[in-house]
């Protein structure tokens, strides 16, 4: 059966979101997210691009938002490293499985389980704010608080970039073929098929987040598949 990707499926919900969810098979999906992520995210060429360049100028506070199970925190935390740059890294997720999961990981990241709205009404301040596969999770009004929460973290001359898949039948049947040699092996018991299929589903496409975003946002494409919504500080209002 055909799947219809001509809208979002805002009703369908991802295995790993159950709060019942097999412990055992949610802990082998964020083992295998770095994985994914190294593929599809290209999450170095921001580094490169946005973190890297503001690090060689002044110390850079951080904040991964939805993080998960960290893997991209430990990213980025492992390129500043290498690069001797002033980079603290915080991984920020409100669900407590993630976190306690992320902290057994060690790495010189700090996890917090907590909603962004609780780190913006007390007036904590990050020089740039991220997020991966974030976008999709949330309804519209959850993108709406969201957006406003990262806004307000970011002091003068900050970023804030959120990252996701955009929903598209190549992004679909893609990733559907490309995680199908892998389904009995790499991803075997793991949320990571079935989920990521999901998720395509629900994304945003660059359009609809274009014409959802505040004044201020910005909207970009990149490949495979990719969608990047984006505010800078100094450029809000422009």
């Amino acid at each position: 059966m055909a799947v219809d990707l001509t809208s979002r499926a805002v009703d369908a919900r991802e295995l790993m979101d159950d709060p019942h969810a097999d412990q055992d098979m949610l802990e082998r999906t964020y083992e295998r997210f770095s994985l994914v992520n190294a593929v599809v995210s290209r999450w170095r060429s921001v580094y490169r691009r946005d973190i890297r360049p503001r690090a060689q100028q002044a110390p850079l506070r951080v904040l991964d938002v939805g993080a998960g199970g960290g893997d991209v925190s430990r990213a980025i935390a492992a390129w500043a490293s290498k690069d001797a740059l002033p980079i603290t890294v915080t991984a920020l997720d409100a669900d407590p499985r993630a976190i306690q999961w992320a902290r057994g990981r060690g790495s010189a990241v700090e996890y917090r389980c907590a909603y962004t709205g609780e780190l913006a009404d007390a007036d904590e301040r990050f020089d740039v704010v991220i997020s991966n596969h974030l976008l999709h999770h949330l309804s519209g009004d959850e993108l709406a608080g969201v957006l406003r929460d990262c806004a307000r973290l970011v002091g003068d001359g900050g970023i804030v970039i959120h990252r996701d898949i955009e929903r598209s039948r190549f992004a679909y049947r893609a990733f559907a073929a490309a995680t199908w040699p892998f389904a009995a092996t790499l991803l075997a018991d793991s949320f990571i098929r079935v989920d990521g299929l999901t998720s395509i589903r629900r994304a945003y496409t660059a359009d609809e987040l274009a014409s959802t975003a505040p004044s201020g946002w910005r909207v970009r494409r990149a490949f495979p598949a990719r969608v990047e919504l984006r505010w800078e500080a100094s450029r809000a209002g422009s």
